[in-house]
């Protein structure tokens, strides 16, 4: 473990000299006070790792203490030093936040055991804090690669309908990016604290689906050898997103309606319902209505399902997002695999543009990996793309001058980028990972006005 560092207050000086030389010997910085006020007054949110406080001290006493380090950082942890434990008053420590309590006398080793404790906890809560900030930054809106007017419109109807706390069914063809709504909808709702929980429904055999959503308890069937929780309980408070919701058993269907309607479902086996909080997020690549007018689907399931549709368009009716997509995942190989790919060429650039791609934007990710696995030159060619899809020889870019045809593409991407971000120069910046100077720059290069991309 890194060096942290530890406040130490105790009116015993022999006791705090004690410690600190224990916590020192094991690499922390460490700084006593045998005055709880001086501490106090010396205490800074983000300055410290932990506190051990004595609760019997003159001035205030190390319940005080503790009430102060909370508020002004409730992320640090305090252990408390008692001579006189007692249950009601460890009770009290611990409802006022104190992580543990050490009764006096103690040995060293128990010190460090208690601080080592104290300490990981803390490190778990810290990385756990960091993981979601991550993810809610890797979900936000502007995260969402593309600029073309159909997409930019379906991210203001997502971002409406993450704050409001209904279901929501996410149509559209395989590799549109549908468990993406899904993921932005939920890191974007109160609900972004709680779990996210993803299960492809066409994935799973039917006979082990029911377990799978609901539970079960020990015995209910042959080979159930202890009491399962299931995902919608695992996703209680969060979010649960059924991919391919088709699939589902029509029986698997009627247990999911009921849970809609009363918020409550019964494991298998189980005689007592479970209760939970946790909004259903959907999705299908098939026309579930033509199901139910086959009898595959239930009706009153699919209008439960559907009080939000977001239908996710395909990427051959995205053309002006394909080169912002390419050089995102063109940039993610290189980071990955420390390559220096600058990107497509302009043949290569106009011939994905052309395509019609069948498997949208996971074949095109598919596709980029694969050409810069094989690709030799600084960008990828025609030649290299040809060998992944079907590309027609007489596609050209606008100009067989390179030069003319890289600013035809820079005036395309930068009136796209503008107007997708009505002409704020910083956001567009953010969202291209491009210096605000350079859009300055190039903007005066080719006589474009930020006024003329304000919607």
């Amino acid at each position: 473990m890194s060096a942290k560092k530890i406040m130490i207050i105790d009116n015993e000086q022999g006791l705090c000299r004690m410690m600190a030389a224990v916590l020192m010997d094991e690499g922390h910085a460490v700084r006593t006070f045998t005055d709880p006020l001086e501490a106090m007054d010396l205490f800074r949110p983000g300055c410290w790792d932990l506190v051990i406080s004595d609760i019997k001290m003159p001035g205030i006493d190390g319940l005080e203490v503790l009430q102060r380090v909370k508020a002004r950082d409730s992320g640090v942890p305090v252990v408390m030093i008692t001579a006189f434990a007692t249950v009601e008053m460890s009770i009290q420590a611990l409802r006022k936040g104190a992580y543990d309590m050490l009764t006096k006398p103690f040995e060293p080793d128990e010190l460090l055991f208690r601080v080592r404790n104290a300490l990981n906890h803390n490190q778990l809560k810290t990385e756990n804090r960091q993981l979601k900030e991550t993810l809610a930054g890797k979900f936000n809106f502007d995260n969402i690669i593309g600029a073309s007017t159909i997409l930019q419109q379906l991210l203001e109807k997502v971002q409406k309908v993450a704050v409001r706390d209904t279901s929501v069914m996410i149509t559209g063809e395989s590799g549109t990016g549908k468990e993406l709504i899904a993921q932005a909808i939920h890191y974007n709702s109160p609900r972004k604290e709680k779990p996210f929980i993803a299960i492809n429904c066409g994935a799973i055999p039917d006979s082990v689906l029911e377990s799978e959503l609901f539970g079960h308890k020990k015995g209910a069937f042959t080979g159930a050898d202890a009491d399962k929780i299931g995902l919608l309980k695992a996703a209680d408070g969060g979010t649960l997103f059924l991919d391919e919701i088709g699939n589902l058993p029509l029986s698997v269907q009627k247990t999911l309606l009921r849970f809609l309607q009363e918020q409550e479902f019964r494991r298998i086996g189980d005689t007592v319902p479970t209760r939970v909080d946790v909004r259903l997020i959907s999705a299908t690549n098939s026309d579930l209505e033509q199901e139910v007018q086959r009898g595959s689907f239930r009706e009153d399931f699919f209008y439960r399902l559907n009080v939000i549709n977001l239908h996710l368009p395909p990427l051959r009716q995205r053309k002006a997002d394909i080169p912002l997509l390419a050089a995102h995942f063109i940039a993610d190989q290189n980071k990955k695999f420390k390559t220096e790919i600058s990107g497509l060429t302009p043949e290569a650039q106009a011939a994905a543009c052309e395509y019609a791609w069948p498997g949208n934007i996971r074949q095109l990710k598919n596709v980029i990996e694969a050409c810069l696995t094989i690709e030799t030159e600084q960008r990828i060619s025609l030649a290299t793309l040809a060998q992944f899809i079907e590309t027609d020889s007489a596609v050209t870019p606008p100009d067989n001058d390179y030069n003319q045809a890289l600013a035809r593409f820079e005036i395309d991407y930068l009136r796209q980028l503008l107007s997708a971000a009505d002409g704020n120069i910083e956001a567009a910046a953010q969202k291209a990972n491009m210096n605000m100077a350079t859009i300055y720059r190039k903007m005066k290069k080719y006589g474009l006005r930020k006024e003329d991309m304000i919607n």
